[in-house]
């Protein structure tokens, strides 16, 4: 197998809470229990409220030695001197992207259900493709669904490359369903609910992570 350069594992992805203390805690949390990479994801509130909490978790995750990803915004990633960005299909080109973040910085892009636009994608280079929404998500209901083959055909394509770029599962994953993503070729799976609104965040994360040993 082909050396990824995103990391394999937990990818946790940030719920949308206006309490910059509590997320700060919870990524420290969900880190303990071995969290591999973040991804902050912020849509409401007043920008400059945002902006402040992207720096504070930027701040922790270089105290943690934790990668970070930006959702959505290559800008602001670029500004943050954040580890990547993350992309959906209307967040700009990522051709744009890589040229303006440069060939060090982490690429991921939102496939959805469509292992073609993963081919199409990967001609830029990106780090990894992400489908999803694997499983009911209460984050986005309304979002397409994929399927395991999505993830096999992706793994497939993703094969053909060195460094061979992740392939991530994301929608409705928590420990008890990411078996079945895991097992169908997924090098890490994206979590937000399962992890963050758990009663114990160390301990959903430690059950995710265990998947991968």
């Amino acid at each position: 197998m082909n050396s990824l350069r995103f990391p394999h594992g937990l990818y946790g992805v940030t719920p949308d809470w206006p309490d910059t203390h509590r997320l700060l805690e919870a990524i420290r949390q969900a880190h303990a229990g071995g969290m591999q990479v973040l991804q902050w994801r912020r849509k409401l509130g007043d920008p400059a409220k945002q902006r402040a909490q992207a720096l504070s978790v930027r701040d922790l995750c270089r105290e943690l030695h934790l990668p970070l990803i930006i959702n959505d915004d290559w800008r602001l990633a670029l500004a943050l001197d954040a580890d990547g960005v993350h992309l959906g299909k209307d967040d700009g080109t990522l051709a744009e992207a890589r040229r303006e973040m440069g060939p060090h910085k982490l690429i991921g892009c939102s496939c959805y259900n469509q292992p073609a636009l993963a081919h199409q994608h990967l001609q830029v280079p990106v780090d990894y493709i992400a489908f999803g929404a694997m499983f009911p998500s209460a984050v986005k209901p309304d979002a397409v669904r994929a399927s395991l083959d999505d993830i096999r055909e992706g793994h497939k394509i993703s094969a053909l490359l060195s460094p061979r770029p992740a392939v991530v599962a994301i929608g409705g994953i928590g420990p008890d369903n990411a078996p079945s993503v895991i097992q169908a070729g997924a090098d890490s799976i994206a979590v937000i609910s399962a992890l963050f609104n758990a009663p114990d965040i160390t301990a959903a994360a430690q059950r995710c992570s265990a998947l991968f040993s």
